[in-house]
């Protein structure tokens, strides 16, 4: 019998037809559960296998890099066309610039991004800006610098960054004789908080004194595994020959320098990383030997940084001679607030006449 659309249905009527649909629902539920369960394990090997295959992996897969774009950037840096200081600086940069070697994994920083560092260490007003200001003001600082970049070259950009001397040369030779002091990881986790509180990366700087950097960077490894965690080394206070630091000029070989960034490459094999940037401090030629022979690596980005200080002029040249000279990937170029401007100073390098080098320095310290 057809029911009368205008009829009501009693609440007797209502309470069973919304128990037996519940009962419905939950008969459905259960029977697919009861399903996926037993049939969890029926599939062929093969199946579950290439099932599993293309499950995420516990890490995310890294970005792939875009080379085309790499590859632009690199030329765009290599500056062409611009005045390094000799004359024949145009008949030789393209043997020289940009730097023809491995290409990084996917997710490398540089040259996609310039990175813009304050330097020092927070027990010494002397070593630089981190121990010289409160920290709000070094941040402050550090984000006019970020923005003074920025504008400069609105192209690229620009990645704040802390860059704290964790070991650090000594005039004596300490309990152990090795003339260099360790800091302790109070003072590395704040040079890391702060990098954080500006969204930034952090360098752990190391002066080995006459220790090594086998038996210095080893000991920073549960920081370097964090993927905003550089490195750098300076062979100015590598004492090889038993020499007081800040009594000669040390020098680190492109071994060393290899062994810094075979290091740093298998941290990041080790914990699934985007490369590292290893940073190396230069302002002779005697510092760094047999630059021929340093390996950039897929895993390991490498920035030979001008860090010398004096007038503009002595800065170009000194640039010239020991780093647009003896290409190895990246550069950098060190601006020293005080030192800097020692007679006969006409004053900090700009942001604007910093670009105008040859190449392009890619990450900027300031001390």
């Amino acid at each position: 019998m057809t029911k009368n659309p205008k009829s009501k249905e009693s609440p007797t009527e209502r309470k069973y037809f919304f128990i037996g649909a519940a009962t419905l629902l939950l008969a459905l539920l259960s029977l697919t559960l009861i399903y996926t369960v037993s049939t969890a394990n029926l599939f062929p090997l093969e199946a579950r296998i290439t099932k599993e295959a293309t499950d995420p992996p516990a890490f995310p897969p890294p970005p792939v890099l875009d080379i085309a774009a790499y590859n632009a950037k690199l030329f765009a840096i290599a500056n062409e066309g611009t005045s390094t200081g000799t004359s024949t600086a145009s008949s030789t940069l393209n043997k020289l610039w940009p730097v023809h070697t491995v290409y990084p994994n996917g997710g490398a920083v540089l040259p996609f991004n310039r990175i813009v560092a304050y330097y020092g260490n927070f027990y010494s007003t002397q070593m630089g800006v981190l121990g010289q200001y409160p920290t709000s003001q070094v941040l402050q600082m550090l984000q006019n610098e970020v923005t003074a970049w920025q504008q400069a070259d609105p192209t690229t950009p620009v990645i704040p960054a802390i860059d704290y001397i964790a070991v650090t040369a000594q005039g004596s030779p300490g309990p152990d004789g090795k003339y260099r002091l360790r800091m302790p990881a109070s003072q590395i986790e704040k040079a890391i908080s702060l990098a954080n509180q500006v969204h930034g990366l952090v360098f752990l700087d190391i002066q080995v004194g006459q220790s090594n950097l086998q038996s210095e960077i080893p000991l920073l490894q549960p920081y370097l595994k964090l993927p905003q965690v550089e490195l750098a080394i300076d062979p100015e206070f590598a004492m090889k020959k038993g020499e007081v630091p800040d009594t000669v000029i040390g020098t680190f070989s492109s071994s060393d320098i290899n062994y810094a960034a075979g290091y740093l490459a298998s941290v990041v094999e080790a914990n699934n990383l985007p490369p590292k940037i290893l940073v190396v401090h230069r302002f002779t030629q005697d510092m760094v030997t047999n630059y021929r022979e340093i390996q950039p690596l897929p895993q390991v980005q490498i920035v030979m940084d001008m860090d010398g200080w004096g007038s503009q002029a002595k800065k170009r040249t000194t640039y010239r001679d020991v780093i647009y000279a003896e290409p190895v990937q990246f550069t950098g170029f060190k601006v020293f607030y005080q030192n800097d401007m020692r007679p006969p100073s006409t004053g900090l390098l700009t942001p604007k006449q910093i670009l105008a080098l040859t190449p392009q320095p890619i990450f900027i310290q300031y001390q």
